[in-house]
């Protein structure tokens, strides 16, 4: 008998149970990149059990994709997961998906092995990775995770199978099929709708294993992969990014911007703080940088740019031609062109589009289109009942954006499909404010948007509302370049929170989220430490949020309404609630859904 290393016990020895001791922990989604979507993998190979060779690269050849799944003989979680890998193996590999199972842990016998494989009957590949070296170069953590591989060995899919069982629980069949979802998006050459969740499992402790030397690092192996995740959403043929990045050559004409932005952490826009090390980011949608991608950007700038073999590069991302959320119900379009001056700066336009809804709609996603994207800054996007007028007040009057929020436009992130059992609801007769920035760009031109939306089949089980914190009396000073103030609500019943929004003008500099709690504590949900005007970006949480009646949240800014902010239109007078750029707002959105 082979004597094994101890590093089969360097796991969580408190693996889950079925008799629910421990606590509870489903699956839960992860913002992609920082999960390490995107990335390629390394060509790991080895024996499998069966003694055949084994080479990832070969293993691809002539498939769609590939299922790398953590299994163990040991693991509670990991033996009650086999049955259904074993299904969707036979489901899948008729359609061109390969499925591998990788056990990293030493003392799991090869006897327990076959055992367990005899009863689930399961047929791909098995390799027991007894030192781990492996499982480690793959970056595993737990007994329950899995990538899905496209051709090219980048990661299209990082997590759980589904949610079916986690720490301290089991239902009797999943509520969502994460593995089967990305199988189908792949097979559909679409990217999955969650690319990325957690997998709760024994936790893998691999520091003991052998570490494996990373190839040299070129564009097509590592930094293509880089920009394609993080850049080409904006900046691709047909893009709102003012130029692509699809090639070597893109890059390297753009170097020098690429270094300045990345270095100062302009670009991806991103203005949440940093979570905590070793923990993930509360925000699904969080595009920042990870620090392992900055510094290899910033380090193949320095050494030399080199290009390396083009049979390493990634396959092409794919982007929707037409709708991103499918086909639309309904298709509401401004009812003229607005005209876009060529050079200085234009007013919001305010712009209302009656719906013609002859009954309540439950809206399952929104997708906000202009024909000219070059010049939209941004569009908020405000449900104005049937029974109300429209009425512009005077500036210091107003505050109507604090309520009615319907939807809302940056570039890059144009479209919201909410989860399964969420939606919004939009009211017989209601009509649509759009408010739009336009900024002219050099060139005049026009543009109709359109907006776009998608019913739900049926009444989803929680409405999404959204409620504005406004402080419309807000009197910035002249000179004042650390003005502080806030807005505030006390919860008169409880309430799930799934997203959070600022918005402020040119003068706004720094905002800040935190919930006072009933029992004295406190939370910060949302922490902007640098707020930039040109990005009114929402946070939507990956993991919402349970907040109890009684909860008073609070919504803090900071503006600068001095010389010294450059983009102040003028620092000597004192600046009021208003529409307008040179007018401000203190206004922070929250989404959430009624609990009681």
């Amino acid at each position: 008998m082979r004597m094994r290393s101890l590093l089969g016990f360097a796991i969580l020895i408190f693996c889950a149970s079925s008799n629910g001791a421990a606590e509870k922990e489903m699956a839960k989604p992860l913002a992609p990149v920082q999960a390490g979507v995107g990335r390629r993998v390394p060509d790991v190979k080895g024996t499998l059990i069966d003694g055949q060779e084994f080479q990832l690269s070969k293993a691809l050849k002539d498939r769609k994709a590939l299922v790398i799944a953590v299994t163990s003989t040991s693991c509670p979680l990991s033996k009650k997961y086999l049955p259904t890998l074993a299904k969707l193996e036979k489901e899948y590999g008729a359609k061109g998906i390969g499925f591998l199972l990788i056990n990293p842990i030493a003392t799991d016998t090869n006897e327990e092995i076959q055992k367990q494989l005899q009863a689930t009957v399961f047929q791909g590949r098995y390799f027991h990775d007894e030192d781990g070296s492996q499982t480690k170069a793959l970056g595993l953590t737990t007994t329950t995770e899995l990538f899905v591989l496209d051709a090219a060995r980048t990661i299209v899919y990082r997590g759980a199978t589904d949610d079916q069982y986690g720490l301290g629980y089991s239902t009797d069949v999943p509520k969502h099929e994460h593995l089967k979802d990305a199988l189908e998006a792949v097979l559909a050459g679409k990217e999955p709708a969650v690319r990325a969740t957690d997998a709760p499992g024994c936790i893998l402790e691999l520091a003991a294993a052998k570490e494996a030397k990373a190839p040299k690092m070129t564009y097509h192996n590592r930094i293509s992969r880089i920009i394609q995740q993080n850049c080409q959403e904006c900046h691709r043929q047909g893009g709102v990014g003012p130029f692509k990045l699809e090639s070597i050559d893109d890059v390297l004409a753009h170097k020098g911007m690429i270094q300045k932005v990345v270095d100062k952490g302009t670009m991806p826009p991103w203005f949440a703080a940093k979570p905590a090390n070793g923990e993930h980011s509360p925000f699904i949608n969080d595009r920042s940088l990870t620090d392992a991608d900055k510094a290899d950007l910033l380090a193949w700038f320095k050494e030399g740019m080199p290009a390396g073999d083009k049979l390493d590069a990634p396959l092409v991302r794919p982007f929707p031609n037409d709708w991103v959320i499918g086909k639309p119900d309904l298709i509401l379009q401004l009812e003229k062109p607005i005209d876009i001056k060529a050079t200085g700066v234009m007013a919001y336009q305010d712009v209302i589009v009656d719906t013609k809804l002859e009954a309540d709609q439950w809206i399952q996603a929104f997708e906000i289109r202009p024909t000219a994207k070059e010049v939209v800054h941004h569009v908020l996007v405000f449900a104005v009942p049937a029974k109300k007028g429209f009425e512009l007040l005077p500036p210091r009057a107003r505050g109507g954006e604090a309520s009615g929020f319907f939807a809302a436009y940056v570039p890059g992130n144009a479209a919201q499909i909410f989860p399964e059992g969420f939606g919004k609801k939009l009211s017989k007769g209601a009509r649509l404010h759009f408010q739009i920035h336009y900024t002219p760009n050099g060139t005049a031109t026009t543009d109709q948007m359109q907006l776009a939306i998608k019913y739900a089949t049926a009444k989803p089980e929680k409405e999404l509302k959204v409620f504005g914190l406004a402080n419309p009396k807000i009197e910035i000073p002249p000179g004042d370049d650390n003005y502080k103030n806030t807005a505030e609500i006390t919860l008169p019943f409880d309430i799930t929170l799934t997203g959070l929004m600022p918005h402020m003008h040119v003068r706004g500099k720094a905002c800040k989220y935190v919930a006072e709690l009933p029992d004295g504590t406190t939370k910060t949900l949302l922490d902007v430490a640098h707020f930039d005007f040109n990005w009114q970006l929402g946070y939507r949480l990956a993991v919402p949020m349970a907040l109890p009646k009684g909860t008073k949240i609070v919504y803090t800014a900071w503006f600068d309404n001095s010389d010294k902010n450059p983009a102040n239109p003028d620092s000597k007078k004192s600046v009021f609630w208003g529409p307008q750029t040179f007018d401000e707002m203190l206004l922070g959105y929250i989404e959430f859904y009624r609990t009681k």
